[in-house]
């Protein structure tokens, strides 16, 4: 560029050439044509049947090439998957409870979640407002 852009604002440059210049992305102009969708055969949904739906987990092939994995018994899965969706107490409620007599996952969740809690506080009392 033979000019700096605050020299090629000055001299009448338009907002889209300014911006240009300045190296900002604006939106891109809408395409003519007919307007909704972008239409053809890529945006058809597949039609599945029931059958497909119960035995098929959709949506988790994340290969280009393959298929999605198949729905297997639940002997198949590892133990520790079905403790996953276990709620697990929350501080208020580990700090009721007395802390001898908690079990050892437990005891570690509040230590962790109380320290959590000291260091928020901690840094509520010194932020510079």
């Amino acid at each position: 560029m033979a000019m700096s852009w605050t020299r090629a604002l000055k001299h009448g440059v338009t907002p889209r050439d300014a911006a240009q210049l300045v190296g900002i992305r604006g939106f891109a102009a809408q395409a003519k044509g007919k307007k909704g969708g972008k239409g053809g055969a890529a945006d058809a949904k597949p039609v599945l049947s029931k059958e497909m739906k119960s035995t098929t987990v959709f949506g988790a092939n994340i290969l280009k090439e393959g298929s999605d994995p198949k729905i297997q018994p639940d002997s198949e899965y590892p133990d520790w998957l079905w403790h996953l969706v276990d709620k697990r107490p929350v501080l208020s409620e580990l700090r009721r409870k007395d802390a001898k007599t908690l079990p050892y996952e437990d005891l570690k969740r509040f230590v962790k979640l109380d320290n959590r809690a000291r260091i928020k506080e901690n840094n509520a009392l010194t932020a510079k407002n």
